[in-house]
């Protein structure tokens, strides 16, 4: 190349950021908005975004601390830290100091910065979340891709874990353990939390266990991994997902005193890049993280909904003769097509990607392909996020109409609508095949 001429911008991106694209959760979030906006029908499957308000007490605090404007400590308000501690204690019996919580723009701001200082491989059972994969290829990191089973419920076996560590015991590594599951909806059995936990200490692994779906796991039973590994887990959680805030950014990291180094060090890359968390938006969450009846009363109400969404549309699922796991938290299913396979093969459609583009433009049902989380592109799995409903209409509904009366399909129907339409249009594209 000539020495004065001048390359295209994209020839000097870093080589681990080429031939990355958008997040996918976010693009089908952006590519649904513009459908609508050119006058398509779309219902919105796509982005796992909450479909319930934020409680009002939290927002009466954001509004009483808006006039907040100073930096805050890196590691957040302390305030703040004190109520995540007490409430790692009263949801998951974990004993933990305001002096081993660590606030952050977002739970995945926190994941990112912890790959970028701990120098190890990094483990994620397939399906996962969309984002662990590409920020360690960011930062250059070597990823294991762990293949679960559908027998398994798509879940990690301490077995399978085992295997990948056992050729190289003192390999540092750093699994990440995302349960209740996006993008299952599926969670861990007791014993096999101790399994997976004998595992991890055998190998001195540090393992995340994100926690963000904890508080909607829908029998109010989620049991965090660092009662049986307290030594070497990080609990991650935020305010997105179970109080509804996704667009606040607020997330948690809870480290145990033996890891205080990698706290530290995490602090001063947080120094040194988003300097601080939203002043108001930590003086507001204090509301959240704290005891209050109504919170609880909140989340008593938001599972009773997803748990009854989750078996209305498992029903359907059933009826198009298609498997998936039992969705026992968050808000997603995972249904696999594969019984559809020769069918799709005559309309021109092999993978699972070009199956959600053909629904989609077919009949507005806008849903992520497997391949988003790391499954094979042939394979034929797809994410629901059953969240395109008002949320706050279903809550009223459930303190008022349905106060005391069992959710029905009458219910879903009413306050659910777009959601019924949407597998309505699902079950006549599959069956029109």
């Amino acid at each position: 190349m000539p020495r004065n001429s001048r390359a295209p911008l994209h020839v000097h991106l870093n080589l681990n950021v080429r031939g990355l694209n958008p997040s996918a959760t976010l693009e089908i979030n952006e590519m649904s908005n513009r459908l609508k906006r050119e006058g398509r029908e779309v219902f919105k499957l796509g982005l796992g975004q909450s479909p319930f308000p934020v409680p009002e007490q939290v927002v009466d605090a954001l509004r009483r601390n808006a006039h907040q404007k100073d930096y805050l400590p890196v590691r957040g308000l302390p305030a703040l830290r004190e109520a995540v501690s007490a409430y790692n204690m009263r949801y998951n019996k974990i004993e933990s100091s305001p002096d081993d919580i660590l606030i952050g723009p977002g739970s995945k701001e926190l994941i990112f910065i912890l790959q970028l200082v701990y120098y190890g491989d990094l483990i994620i059972p397939t399906p996962s979340w969309v984002s662990y994969f590409p920020q360690a290829r960011i930062i250059g990191r070597h990823t294991h891709w762990v293949p679960t089973s559908e027998v398994n419920d798509w879940r990690l076996t301490p077995e399978k874990l085992d295997l990948i560590c056992r050729n190289d015991p003192d390999r540092p590594r750093v699994v990440i353990l995302n349960y209740p599951a996006n993008p299952t909806g599926s969670t861990y059995k007791l014993e096999r939390l101790k399994e997976l936990a004998e595992v991890a200490r055998k190998y001195k692994l540090v393992l995340v266990s994100d926690e963000i779906y904890g508080q909607i796991h829908h029998n109010n039973q989620h049991v965090s991994i660092a009662r049986f590994y307290p030594e070497g887990t990080i609990i991650s959680s935020g305010l997105s997902k179970w109080c509804g805030a996704g667009g606040w950014r607020l997330g948690t990291f809870t480290f145990p005193s033996s890891l205080r180094w990698l706290h530290d060090a995490m602090a001063i890359v947080a120094s040194e890049t988003y300097t601080a968390t939203s002043a108001p938006i930590q003086y507001a969450a204090v509301a959240a993280f704290s005891e209050s009846p109504q919170i609880e009363t909140y989340l008593v109400l938001t599972r009773k909904i997803l748990k009854f969404l989750a078996k209305y549309l498992s029903t359907r699922l059933e009826e198009l003769h298609v498997s998936f796991p039992a969705p026992l938290g968050a808000f997603y299913l995972f249904p696999n097509f594969e019984n559809y396979r020769d069918r799709l093969k005559q309309k021109g459609i092999f993978t699972a990607e070009e199956m959600c583009d053909r629904l989609l433009q077919e009949t507005g049902v806008a849903m992520l392909p497997g391949s988003d989380f790391g499954r094979q592109p042939e394979e034929l799995t797809a994410r629901i996020a059953y969240v395109d409903f008002d949320g706050s209409e279903a809550l009223r509904a459930l303190s008022g109409e349905y106060a005391d009366t069992p959710l029905n399909g009458r219910f879903v129907s009413k306050y659910c609508p777009r959601i019924v339409k949407a597998f309505d249009r699902i079950g006549d594209w599959f069956g029109s095949l």
